[in-house]
């Protein structure tokens, strides 16, 4: 959901190419060059980068009263919702 900070099968930081990364890829350039130019060699964390969607705000979508209920009384962590209240 949140941007990739290492690869998940080799540890390798990746969380300071997430922005260049998409930055350049949004430009229009062509993924495969951005990451050889990057340096990202292995392919686990090439898959990392490439395929990383980040829908965070999609999720908080289906934020229900319920769950900031259960959130607050868990984690004590309050936050607002799509309505605004707690």
């Amino acid at each position: 959901m949140l941007q990739p900070l290492r690869c998940f099968t080799c540890g390798a930081p990746l969380g300071h190419l997430w922005k260049p990364f998409m930055d350049r890829v949004s430009a229009g350039e062509d993924p495969e060059k951005v990451l050889d130019e990057l340096g990202v060699k292995r392919y686990c964390c090439r898959r990392m980068l490439f395929t990383a969607v980040t829908y965070i705000d999609k999720v908080a979508l289906f934020d229900s009263p319920r769950t900031r209920e259960l959130r607050v009384k868990l984690y004590s962590v309050p936050s607002k919702g799509v309505g605004g209240e707690i």
